[in-house]
């Protein structure tokens, strides 16, 4: 980068999404509901007969899901055990489960066991609330439909928003995992181009004009244009065009143009207007 200064190095955003998960998944309360849901999924997924009851129960519905990272596979597992609660409950109290050798071997006491605490279930509830929006950012910025660049600022502020939400704006139960997001977010992943991206992004740009007016993803947008394009006559041009995207006039205003924002890419919709 010392040879190409103008240039912007920007870590892998999948992998501190999957950072931030890593991190929650220390905490305790969400520690302890991932210890136990992998110890009941390990042990169930072993024993082909068991998985066939399980499955009977569930109306054939698995327990584990794939996903790209190990610990999105975890709560996205885990989130499948709670779509499963009642269905896992009404196996391991049913005369089949009695009748069978699970109930009398030391881990099927203990899936009998965990299934059946409430503390268990409402640990679950926790992690979920803190892990589900970022598995959401997860997927998109390892997806292939759209390139993550303009999406990821606002995905970060959207899944923030879902988490505090989901406690009811309530700060103590979610202010250590804020702490871990925050900190990945600022030291590995909050660059100048990711506001920017966010500010040339016309599905977002057109619809929430306050958010992309805000200052300091304006002062991104220009730190941006004054790195990458050192030429002063270049970015006074870039300012013009800047304001035709920003004003939704010239080619920007054809009813093609406004027809895509929604469906192409920020970077083509940018190139072919």
């Amino acid at each position: 980068m010392a040879q190409r200064p103008h240039l912007y190095w920007t870590p892998c955003a999948a992998h501190c999404v999957y950072l931030m998960l890593e991190d929650i998944g220390k905490l305790p309360m969400v520690k302890s509901a991932l210890k136990k849901c992998m110890f009941m999924n390990g042990y169930i997924y072993s024993h082909i007969p068991l998985v066939n009851m399980m499955r009977k129960f569930t109306h054939e519905r698995n327990l584990h899901r794939p996903a790209v990272t190990r610990f999105a596979t975890s709560f996205i597992t885990l989130a499948q055990f709670h779509k499963q609660k009642a269905n896992l409950r009404k196996m391991v109290t049913s005369h089949e489960w009695s009748a069978s050798k699970w109930s009398k071997e030391l881990g099927g006491k203990k899936i009998a066991s965990f299934l059946l605490q409430e503390n268990f279930w409402k640990n679950v509830v926790h992690a979920l609330k803190l892990a589900s929006p970022l598995v959401k950012v997860l997927r998109m910025v390892d997806g292939e439909k759209k390139p993550p660049m303009g999406y990821i600022y606002e995905a970060m502020d959207r899944a923030k928003e879902a988490i505090s939400k989901a406690f009811s704006m309530k700060v103590e139960h979610y202010q250590k995992a804020f702490e871990f997001i925050d900190k990945r977010w600022d030291v590995q992943l909050h660059r100048p181009l990711h506001a920017a991206g966010f500010y040339l992004n016309p599905e977002i740009h057109y619809d929430k004009p306050d958010q992309v007016a805000n200052e300091e993803v304006v002062k991104c947008m220009y730190d941006c244009i004054a790195r990458i394009v050192p030429d002063v006559e270049t970015q006074d041009k870039i300012l013009n065009e800047l304001d035709s995207f920003r004003n939704a006039t010239g080619l920007f205003s054809h009813n093609m143009a406004i027809r895509q924002r929604k469906t192409k890419s920020p970077g083509n919709h940018s190139i072919k207007y």
